[in-house]
C-alpha cells in the first residue's frame, strides 16, 4: 500500500451511518463484548441527519396499535394479525432495552426521548367501520392488545378526539379504536443519546463529513473500505473485521460493492415524503393524540395518513401527512442519479419487474408530488374538519428506500418492510429497507448479531447479558401474557411513562 494510502483506522467493527441502527448495534456490542474496538463513519455533519431524525420520520412508536396496514383483511373477511403482533411485540423488546440503558445511566433521561401520547386508529364508512370493528375483535384476545378499546359512540369518539370530531356530519358512520400505552418517541434525541454512550469509550472512534466510496475484501480478511472526507476532500481507508452497512438509503449502493453472493438481485424503490406542518400553537393544544385512518389505495405504508402529536425538543408539535412523492434520491441529501448507479447486471431485471407489477403505485406517486397546497388540506379536512389552510406549512421529511427482490415467478417483487442482507461467513451485514424500522430496531439488531456473531449468541455470557438488558429475550410475548405484563409494567417504571394524556397536554 504506497504512503498516501495509508490506513487512519483499524478496528474490530465499523458502522457506516450514525442513525439508530448503528447506534443500537454499537451500543449492543459494547455491554456484550467491552473490549471490541469499534469506528463510525458517518457522512454527514452529526448523528440521526437523515431517517432517524425526528422530523423525517413518524415517531410513533411504532407498536402497530393503530397502523391499520399491518392488519389486512382477508377475501373471506377474516383479519390477518400476525404482523401486528410481531411489531407489537418487537417494539416491546425496544422499549426493555432502552429501558436498561436510561435504568443504567448509559443514555439520558427518558423523558428526553419518550413520552405516552395515546394512538387511535379513526375510520368512516360503514365498509372500514365493519374493518375496524373486526380488526378490534381479532385483536383484543391477545395480551398486547387487551388494553384496546373500541367505538362507535359519537359523544364517546368527541370526548377522544375533539379535533377530528368538531364540525364532522354526524350521519355517517364512525368508529375508533383507543391504545393508552401508545408513545410518541424522539429517534433523533435516543439516536445522539447512544451516541454520547459509545463516545465515552476511548476504543470508539465517531468520524464525521466521512463519504464511503468503495469496500472490498483484503487478502488478510479484513474489509478494507476506502471513504471521501467531505471538509478535506482527501482520500482515507479503513479496516475492520466486522462491517455493518446502517446507512439507510445509502445502504444498497455499498452492498452491491462488497460483491458479496447474498447481495445479488436486490435492488431499490425510493420514496419521499413531506409534512403539513401546523403553525398555530392555539390549535396544537387542541390535539394530543395519534390518529391513524386508512391508506389510499395503491399506496406505500408509510403513506398511511395520520394526524399526529409530536414531541420535539420539548415541545408539542401536530403533523399531519405524510405525502408521498416520486424521487430518483436514496437520501434526503443524495443525488438524483442514486437509483440510475443502483442499476446492475443482476438486479436490473427484478427492478424492471417490480416497475411494471407497481405501475398503480408509481402513478399514485408522481399524483402526490404534483398536488397543490390546497389538495393537500382538502386531505387534512377529512381529519380536521375546520382547518384553515394558512395554519399549516409544508416540510419535507425524509427518503426511503423500499427493497426490491428478485422472485421466481414474477421476476421482481416490491417489499415494504426491512431485510437484512448478510454474508455467509458472517463478516458484513446490511439492512435494507424502511418501516417500521426504527420502533423495531433492537429486534432487527438482534437478528444482525445472531446471522454475524453465531458463536458468541450461543454462549453462556452474551445470553446472560441480553437477558439483563432484555428481560424477555428467548421468550415470546406473544404466547405469555404474565411476560407480556412484567414487561410492560418494568419498562413504563424504567421509561417514566404515564398513561394517562392529560401528563401529554402539559408539554
Amino acid at each position: 500500500m504506497k504512503e498516501k494510502d495509508t490506513v487512519r483506522t483499524k478496528s474490530d467493527v465499523i458502522l457506516i451511518g450514525a442513525g439508530i441502527m448503528s447506534a443500537t448495534l454499537g451500543v449492543l456490542l459494547k455491554e456484550l463484548a467491552p473490549h471490541l474496538t469499534i469506528t463510525v463513519l458517518e457522512r454527514l455533519d452529526a448523528a440521526a441527519r437523515e431517517s432517524s431524525n425526528a422530523w423525517n420520520n413518524a415517531g410513533t412508536g411504532h407498536s402497530a396499535f393503530c397502523e391499520l396496514n399491518y392488519t389486512i383483511e382477508n377475501e373471506d373477511g377474516s383479519i390477518q394479525t400476525k404482523k401486528a403482533l410481531q411489531i407489537a411485540e418487537w417494539f416491546e423488546i425496544s422499549k426493555e432495552f432502552w429501558g436498561y440503558l436510561a435504568g443504567n445511566k448509559r443514555i439520558l433521561d427518558a423523558d428526553e426521548f419518550i413520552h405516552s401520547v395515546p394512538h387511535y386508529s379513526f375510520v368512516w364508512g360503514e365498509e372500514n367501520v365493519s374493518f375496524l370493528r373486526k380488526r378490534f375483535d381479532a385483536l383484543k384476545k391477545y395480551e398486547l392488545f387487551k388494553d384496546l378499546v373500541y367505538t362507535e359512540d359519537k359523544d364517546t369518539l368527541t370526548e377522544w378526539l375533539p379535533l377530528v370530531m368538531k364540525g364532522r356530519d354526524n350521519s355517517e358512520p364512525l368508529a375508533a379504536t383507543k391504545m393508552e400505552l401508545g408513545t410518541d418517541v424522539n429517534f433523533g434525541t435516543l439516536t445522539r443519546a447512544m451516541f454520547r454512550y459509545l463516545e465515552s469509550f476511548p476504543d470508539v472512534q465517531v468520524h464525521y463529513f466521512e463519504d464511503v466510496k468503495d469496500l472490498e475484501r483484503s487478502e488478510n480478511g479484513f474489509w478494507h473500505l476506502t471513504s471521501n472526507n467531505i471538509q478535506t476532500h482527501e482520500k482515507e481507508h479503513h479496516e475492520a473485521k466486522f462491517v455493518f452497512i446502517g446507512a439507510g438509503g445509502g445502504s444498497l449502493p455499498l452492498l452491491e460493492k462488497s460483491d458479496i453472493p447474498e447481495a445479488a438481485g436486490f435492488g431499490g424503490f425510493p420514496v419521499s415524503g413531506q409534512w403539513l406542518r401546523c403553525r398555530n400553537r392555539d390549535v396544537i393544544k387542541q390535539h394530543f393524540a395519534k390518529v391513524y385512518g386508512k391508506a389510499n389505495v395503491g399506496s406505500p405504508p408509510m403513506s398511511v395518513p395520520h394526524l399526529d402529536t409530536r414531541i420535539i425538543e420539548g415541545k408539542k408539535e401536530l403533523l399531519f401527512g405524510p405525502y408521498a412523492g416520486f424521487t430518483t434520491k436514496f437520501l434526503k441529501k443524495g443525488s438524483y442519479l442514486d437509483l440510475v448507479k443502483s442499476l446492475e447486471f443482476d438486479n436490473i431485471f427484478p427492478m424492471l419487474s417490480a416497475g411494471m407489477h407497481n405501475l398503480p403505485l408509481t402513478k399514485y406517486l408522481i399524483s402526490q408530488a404534483m398536488q397543490s397546497h390546497e389538495d393537500r388540506i382538502t386531505a387534512l379536512k377529512e381529519y380536521f374538519p375546520e382547518v384553515k389552510s394558512e395554519d399549516w406549512e409544508l416540510v419535507v421529511a425524509g427518503q426511503r428506500v423500499q427493497v426490491i427482490k428478485k422472485d421466481e415467478e414474477e421476476g421482481g417483487v416490491l417489499e415494504f418492510g426491512t431485510e437484512v442482507v448478510s454474508a455467509k461467513d458472517g463478516s458484513l451485514a446490511a439492512l435494507l429497507g424502511a418501516s417500521p424500522g426504527a420502533s423495531t430496531s433492537v429486534s432487527i439488531m438482534l437478528e444482525v448479531l445472531t446471522d454475524c456473531f453465531p458463536k458468541e449468541m450461543q454462549s453462556t455470557e452474551w445470553k446472560t447479558k441480553l437477558k439483563t438488558m432484555i428481560p424477555s429475550f428467548g421468550e415470546s410475548m406473544k404466547d405469555n401474557p404474565n411476560l407480556c405484563a412484567e414487561s410492560r409494567k418494568r419498562t413504563e417504571e424504567l421509561l417514566e411513562l404515564n398513561r394517562e394524556a392529560s401528563v401529554g397536554s402539559k408539554v
